[in-house]
């Protein structure tokens, strides 16, 4: 491996196996976050409570991208990269062993917060991170499977939670579990030196961190990770509701679309992983999104669960790189402010409170679920638009 200078910014120019292991494993505890979707079925039951209370265990989530990704990007410029991500991985721990000193509904509310704080600080770091260890090239491939991790993660989550529910009767052992996964993840990551190369970053106030948005590609992407986050979010919750509505399907089968999307998103980061080590990032960027606007014209019209299902695995497979490759657009446009560029984007994670809200009042005004189709179709063709537009 090229040895990194102590005067450059500049990652080596072979990559160290050694040092991205720990930090794509890091990427295997962001996907806890998505463990808010399965857990907010179980507390919904455990406390009785209806579907507008229960969804506070989500916003105690998203809500913190939307509130400290910014402040994370500049703390990263004191403390460093590493320093926050496991800083990240203390919030993530203390939050995933609330639960289980006491189970009551603040307490788990408070648990997801902490898991939010964490989620953010972690997001907003890690990739970054990875440009410490892997060249430009490099990138948006090792972002992909860094994403590819994190939807195993999101996968197994609930299988987990499952199990813990059948096998030993409380579902909350996943905490500990998770707790556990990610103890070994911080102390890994603790042990493995990490040269961020003396980078100067010196953004210092949150009006000059915003200012970054002046650069009109940047608030593109920045549009582009809000709109997808609302896509991923937003069909999770509806996919069930558009099959319980067309095939009159019961909740318990319809819940398993979830399941569907998952998979489908895992292959695809997982291929990914490949074709972007090999085709230009922007191509395949293009194709994603045609495929993403097909799959949302199926699921607007599609009146039987074949197609309901086909369309849902699709919409999966299309959306599974679109993020690593808008974050590797973002951090090659200004490297030399990639903490902030990096806090920006986290930001969007925020959609994921906002789109489903807005598909609520679509799908109420049309009285059907076409209406939240809609919501999802305009965000995938605004990625259609901004694919043509990095092919020029």
């Amino acid at each position: 491996m090229t040895k990194a200078t102590s005067n450059s910014s500049l990652p080596p120019a072979k990559t160290s196996v050694l040092q991205l292991a720990p930090i794509l494993f890091g990427f295997f505890i962001m996907g806890f976050v998505d463990v808010v979707g399965i857990a907010t079925n179980y507390v919904k039951k455990d406390f009785g409570l209806s579907d507008t209370l229960s969804n506070l265990l989500p916003m105690a989530v998203f809500l913190w991208f939307l509130i400290f990704s910014v402040p994370t990007g500049m703390l990263m410029n004191r403390i460093g990269r590493k320093r926050t991500v496991q800083l990240s991985m203390l919030f993530t721990g203390i939050g995933l062993l609330v639960p289980m000193i006491s189970y009551t509904l603040p307490v788990v509310l408070s648990a997801f917060a902490l898991l939010g704080i964490g989620n953010t600080l972690l997001q907003v770091a890690l990739n970054p991170l990875l440009t410490n260890v892997v060249s430009k090239d490099r990138l948006t491939s090792s972002l992909t499977t860094g994403q590819f991790i994190k939807a195993v993660s999101s996968f197994l989550g609930p299988i987990i939670a499952a199990y813990a529910g059948t096998q030993f009767g409380n579902w909350q052992l996943l905490f500990p579990v998770f707790a556990g996964i990610t103890l070994l993840s911080f102390l890994w990551l603790s042990a493995t030196p990490l040269h961020e190369g003396g980078r100067k970053e010196n953004t210092s106030t949150i009006a000059e961190c915003f200012a970054l948005l002046g650069d009109s590609r940047i608030f593109l992407y920045f549009l582009g990770i809000l709109t997808l986050v609302g896509i991923d979010v937003g069909l999770n919750v509806s996919a069930p509701k558009i099959l319980m509505e067309r095939t009159g399907m019961a909740l318990e089968q319809a819940g398993y679309v979830a399941s569907v999307y998952f998979v489908f998103k895992t292959a695809g980061t997982f291929l990914g992983a490949f074709l972007l080590a090999k085709w230009p990032a922007h191509r395949f960027y293009l194709g994603s999104s045609i495929a993403a606007v097909a799959a949302m014209v199926m699921l607007l019209f599609a009146h039987n669960a074949a197609l309901i299902y086909a369309g849902i695995a699709l919409a999966g497979f299309a959306c599974a790189n679109i993020f690593s490759i808008l974050f590797s657009f973002a951090l090659q446009r200004v490297p030399e402010r990639s903490n902030e560029v990096s806090g920006l984007l986290i930001m969007g994670v925020s959609g994921g409170a906002i789109f489903p809200l807005l598909m609520g009042v679509a799908s109420d005004a049309a009285g059907a679920q076409w209406g939240a189709v809609a919501v999802l179709l305009v965000c995938c063709a605004y990625h259609w638009m901004l694919a043509v537009k990095e092919m020029k």
